[in-house]
């Protein structure tokens, strides 16, 4: 079946079978490989991508339920060679170690700042829930998404260059 969707501010249309999961359709159709098949049960967040303005599991989506879709992935917050905020914050505060979950947590905490843009530890911690890393022990990501609050502000008041 076809299938139509905007992806990162484009708009696609693509052909899927009734099996075909989303997770497979941007990894493997479109070479968005930021998103990564952890668990592939819906419970690591690696996989995380956000679909009409929802934190969704990739790998539990068919794809033909994103028809008609607006999807972001971790490759639709970069403005071309300069880094979200929030990917600059997760950088410099060593959140990032392996790299394997940190686009489904850097998802989730745009998904948080834009609904709460000063959440309090708790607030970040519940943000961030559907997300596993292996690596951090999670005072890092922490850190990384107050850091993101006070670039974030940074970037709106000019200091730095506009973002989405």
């Amino acid at each position: 079946m076809k299938i139509s969707f905007t992806i990162n501010g484009i708009k696609r249309e693509c052909n899927v079978n009734s099996t075909t999961r989303l997770l497979d359709l941007i990894r493997d159709d479109l070479k968005l490989t930021g998103t990564k098949e952890g668990c592939g049960k819906g419970e690591c967040g690696a996989c995380t991508v956000i679909m009409n303005d929802k934190i969704v599991a990739s790998c539990l989506v068919l794809a033909y339920e994103a028809n008609g879709a607006d999807i972001v992935t971790i490759e639709g917050l970069s403005n071309k060679d300069i880094l979200h905020p929030i990917q600059e914050a997760y950088i410099e505060t060593g959140a990032v170690q392996c790299g394997f979950c940190t686009p489904g947590f850097i998802l989730a905490t745009k998904k948080l700042l834009d609904e709460i843009p000063n959440p309090t530890e708790e607030e970040i911690k519940r943000g961030l829930s559907g997300n596993i890393c292996r690596c951090t022990g999670y005072q890092k990501i922490i850190d990384a998404v107050k850091l993101s609050v006070t670039k974030i502000a940074e970037y709106k008041r000019g200091e730095k260059l506009e973002v989405k």
